[in-house]
């Protein structure tokens, strides 16, 4: 006979089985309460439910391929090998060399120039209704010498004719074709999970005062194709292209934003007070930009645009890739009053100042990087740098290259050692696909990097503890008593007197250590004034501030003449929980985190090595790279 313990247990078993089978008889998956319901507690697993974004995707929201009049002139890669090469296909660059990233990207977005979209391609290929202008006969003959004085000259021809508000040639029907070329290419190589193929393009206006926005669809081609890229040739003034996004979106129920970039060569024009027309800002203009832009590009090739020494003296990180002499081609000299309305620390300070008069802050706006490369090739990490354009690809000397002359003044000429190898946007996202992509960009869930693939998590709260910094998924405490980067602080707990933040940062396993975390805070005083002040927060090592409140410096492990460093400085993961200590709950303030890299060797130290090359002394060798969250706004 068998024993009445093991009868019991099998019967038991077979219950459970039965019971088991009528609960799930309808759904061959178990849902987390029928589990809960049969074994009487709730499922195991920690991740269980978990609907937050888990996962941070590295892309680059500027690309220009030849498709661009002015890339175009020189560079002969397409808009697919763009795609190719992003999610890591390696391609033949134009100066033949073969390239590769290091790692794929997750998402792309080709922002071929509006104006002129498409034409290029169709020059060079002997288009006859061009070449029979005498202007399209000209610059056939210089671009097809294969002389790069006579193709540089050539390009900046055509440049200088976007300034002027005729296009010189009739295109209507090569842009309409191109772009839907395009849309149709982005949705073949866009695969929901893998790869993200956003659709966008660059609106390009005011020439040298670099006035651009990149403006990016939420959907498919058969969004994008209801309209084709609005240009400085519909309109030189940005406010009239968020008036046509808007529509838009209210015609079509689409979906789209615009994302300006390089203030730092706007000459104070990117962000002013005043409307286009030197008019004061109105409450409906201020409610339209902000709707339309929920994003700036703050780091890129052509210079970083967070900080200025000059606005924020106490501020020893601020002097960061500065590009400061003049606007971008050099036809107007830079003046120290420009500088307040250039930079994205001292916009989202006078964004409080308009919210106060305006009731609405046309600058509230969150941090991503890009590369603005108009090689087809979206790379940013110093030892794997192309450059602006196709005709500064790595070569012997092509650090002294002239990448900008300046028409007033030689000593305004850019160089080609003062190209920045930056940046990358990151975004927090639920899935790699376009929506989900752009729903964080749209709630500003996103940080900036000027190259490094760095994690960065950052919260802000009113109850967040010690113990909170202890956990090793910070982001689920994270979202439960706070909000993310890009939000709005919630109302203070009853007894709460200061706000305090969670952040945290882990290191890019291809990059250096981690030298800190710092958070920036920036408020308004009761008499309409704007401060701000820097915080450490978090670091690396044994260092102590010093009486200045200063954190010494790091150390510096850069062999530069190999071009290599140790990660014997630096930690590989920083993370702390913050309380503001100045805190004024009648004070409007924003927070945002910034996470900076041990030294490790800038692409100028990697050209010197591979091509065996005495470096001038002012090339700067050595970077620090950083990553900058968007930030968290505090209303009374």
């Amino acid at each position: 006979m068998l024993n009445n313990a093991i009868v019991l247990r099998v019967f038991v078993v077979l219950a459970g089985l039965l019971l088991a089978s009528s609960v799930f008889a309808q759904d061959a998956v178990p849902t987390a309460d029928d589990v809960a319901r049969v074994h009487g507690k709730q499922a195991f697993s920690p991740y269980a439910g978990r609907s937050y974004p888990t996962r941070v995707l590295f892309g680059d929201t500027h690309l220009h391929t030849a498709v661009s009049v002015d890339a175009g002139t020189m560079n002969r890669l397409g808009q697919e090998e763009a795609f190719r090469f992003a999610r890591g296909e390696e391609v033949t660059s134009t100066g033949g060399l073969r390239a590769k990233l290091s790692r794929p990207l997750d998402w792309l977005v080709i922002a071929d120039h509006a104006e002129m979209y498409g034409l290029m391609p169709q020059l060079l290929a002997g288009d006859p209704d061009i070449l029979a202008t005498e202007q399209g006969r000209r610059w056939y003959d210089m671009l097809k010498t294969g002389d790069r004085d006579t193709i540089f000259a050539a390009a900046m021809e055509i440049v200088a004719s976007l300034q002027k508000p005729d296009p010189p040639f009739k295109s209507d029907g090569i842009v309409r074709d191109t772009w839907h070329e395009y849309t149709a290419l982005a949705d073949r190589y866009n695969e929901p999970g893998r790869f993200s193929a956003i659709i966008g393009y660059e609106y390009t206006t005011r020439g040298g005062f670099n006035m651009h926005r990149n403006v990016l669809f939420r959907g498919d081609a058969s969004v994008a194709n209801q309209t084709v890229p609005y240009s400085q040739f519909d309109s030189q003034n940005p406010e009239d292209l968020w008036k046509a996004l808007a529509e838009f979106e209210d015609d079509t129920g689409a979906n789209v934003l615009a994302i300006p970039h390089n203030g730092n060569l706007s000459n104070g024009l990117m962000f002013s007070l005043k409307t286009n027309a030197g008019r004061p800002l109105t409450r409906e203009l201020a409610t339209l930009r902000a709707r339309m832009e929920p994003l700036i590009e703050a780091t890129q090739i052509k210079g970083d645009g967070e900080a200025h020494p000059m606005l924020s003296p106490n501020d020893e990180f601020a002097d960061y890739e500065t590009w400061d002499d003049a606007n971008l081609d050099g036809t107007e000299v830079k003046k120290p009053e420009m500088l307040e309305f250039e930079y994205a620390r001292s916009a989202l300070k006078n964004g409080l100042v308009l919210e106060k008069k305006l009731g609405v802050n046309p600058f509230k706006f969150g941090m991503i990087g890009s590369t603005d490369s108009h090689t087809s090739l979206a790379t940013a990490e110093e030892d794997n740098f192309f450059g602006k354009h196709s005709g500064v690809e790595p070569e012997l000397h092509r650090w002294e290259h002239v990448v900008i002359a300046s028409p007033l003044d030689p000593n305004l000429t850019i160089y080609g050692w003062q190209q920045a190898a930056s940046g990358y946007a990151a975004v927090w996202a639920t899935e790699n696909t376009r929506e989900a992509i752009f729903d964080a960009m749209a709630r500003k869930e996103v940080y900036a990097t000027t190259g490094s693939r760095m994690t960065v998590r950052f919260f802000g709260g009113w109850e967040f503890a010690e113990e909170d910094s202890l956990s090793r998924m910070p982001a689920g405490v994270g979202y439960e008593k706070g909000v993310p980067m890009g939000g709005d602080l919630r109302a203070a707990p009853e007894g709460k007197t200061a706000p305090n933040f969670l952040v945290a940062a882990m290191k890019d396993a291809y990059s250096g250590n981690l030298d800190r975390i710092q958070i920036i805070k920036g408020w308004m005083d009761a008499r309409g004034r704007t401060h701000e002040k820097v915080y450490d927060v978090a670091w690396s090592g044994g260092r102590e501030p010093g009486a200045d409140g200063k954190l010494p410096a790091v150390g510096n492990t850069v062999d530069v003449g190999n071009a290599t460093w140790t990660n014997t400085i630096g930690s590989t993961e920083l993370i702390t929980v913050w309380t503001d200590p100045d805190f004024d709950p009648k004070q409007a303030a924003f927070y945002y985190a910034r996470v900076i890299e041990i030294p490790t060797p800038r692409w100028t130290a990697y050209e010197a090595k591979r091509f065996g090359i005495d470096m001038p002394d002012d090339v700067p060798m050595t970077t620090q790279e950083r990553a900058y969250t968007s930030p968290i706004w505090y209303t009374p």
